[in-house]
């Protein structure tokens, strides 16, 4: 959303009000150092071994004073957070328009991913207006009944924020570390992929480097403790991988970009990575991203540990196939999602006063 915020705060036409919620409070604050955005609002919702529960009740709580002090005209939220589903709730009660970027995302199946899958299509019964970034969102959407009028095809927002990331004189131990070496990197943290299906996506990558010694991995290790419990056990002893913590968006954006190839179970990645011409391998069962699939920018692999094996290796050691994935092109956008954005909702408001 930042680069969003930053088009909305030179629009003549608007005044910005940022809230976030906190809900993953390091996370955050380091995008927001990185992207130079100052809240007017912070929830400050984290605590220790939070749940579903307590991040619904407490968002829901205490947004309701913001919604009712700022009267807004719209409030915009992005993607599938649970963040993003309670603030839409609070303002179908309060009966305020709602924008939802990064709108019509679906794997139809609400357990996977597990809780975004429900919480963006809760979303998208509340929104007022839709932001898709891309035609089959659009699709997506137009089927479920929503208003032709109401979805728009914009990219995505995340493809705007590369473009003030990535540098070329970029630096960082991590890279220096990985230099001479393939370089593969690693993230993994959702919670249907919690306990055995993570057991056997960090068998598979631990058998990888083993076997292949011209490549190192980075893994930015989540903050949750199962995953970084099963990590260290799985990876442990290899001094080709290095378990570090997360990196700050601008650090992980330019490792993404040096990197040979990319593991995730991750959302964003699968549009971010195809933009920077690399290859991704989504383990997962599902992907809501599927022009990623289709383009042959990603590969579905699943979290058995055969599969992601075999796929990891045959990018190793097929020249083609490898290349075959880099040079697909990118579905999610052109870096200018956010402008249109801005210019949908000046036109809107225009015209309706």
């Amino acid at each position: 959303m930042c680069p969003l915020v930053h088009v909305l705060e030179r629009h003549p036409s608007f005044e910005t009000v940022v809230c976030v919620t906190g809900q993953h409070r390091q996370m955050l604050d380091q995008i927001l150092t990185c992207f130079q955005v100052t809240p007017k609002y912070d929830l400050c919702i984290m605590q220790q071994k939070q749940t579903l529960f307590d991040v619904t009740v407490n968002i829901l709580q205490r947004i309701r004073e913001i919604l009712e002090a700022e009267k807004p005209d719209v409030v915009l939220v992005h993607g599938d957070t649970s963040t993003a589903f309670v603030t839409s709730l609070a303002c179908f009660y309060l009966q305020i328009p709602v924008g939802h970027v990064e709108a019509g995302l679906r794997t139809y199946n609400l357990h996977s991913p597990f809780p975004e899958e429900f919480n963006r299509q809760a979303v998208d019964l509340i929104a007022k207006f839709y932001f898709a970034p891309t035609e089959m969102s659009r699709d997506n959407l137009l089927r479920e009944g929503k208003p032709e009028g109401a979805v728009y095809v914009t990219g995505n927002t995340v493809i705007d924020a590369l473009s003030t990331t990535v540098r070329e004189d970029y630096s960082h131990p991590e890279i220096e570390w990985a230099a001479g070496s393939r370089l593969l990197l690693l993230t993994a943290h959702r919670r249907e992929n919690l306990g055995t299906p993570m057991r056997h996506m960090f068998t598979a990558i631990r058998r990888v480097v083993d076997e292949t010694p011209d490549v190192k991995l980075i893994y930015p290790m989540h903050m949750n403790p199962s995953v970084r419990d099963m990590a260290r056990r799985c990876f442990s002893g290899q001094d080709r991988i290095h378990m570090i913590e997360p990196l700050d968006v601008l650090d992980f954006h330019n490792v993404m970009a040096r990197a040979y190839l990319i593991m995730t179970d991750s959302g964003g990645i699968q549009e971010e990575a195809p933009s920077l011409g690399k290859p991704v391998l989504v383990m997962r069962d599902t992907t809501e991203r599927p022009e990623g699939v289709d383009a042959g920018t990603l590969r579905l692999v699943g979290t058995g540990e055969q599969p992601i094996y075999d796929a990891v290796m045959e990018l190793l050691t097929n020249p083609d196939k490898y290349h075959e994935m880099e040079r697909s092109m990118n579905p999610y956008g052109d870096g200018h999602a956010s402008e249109r954005i801005a210019d949908i909702l000046a036109t809107y408001f225009h015209l309706n006063r």
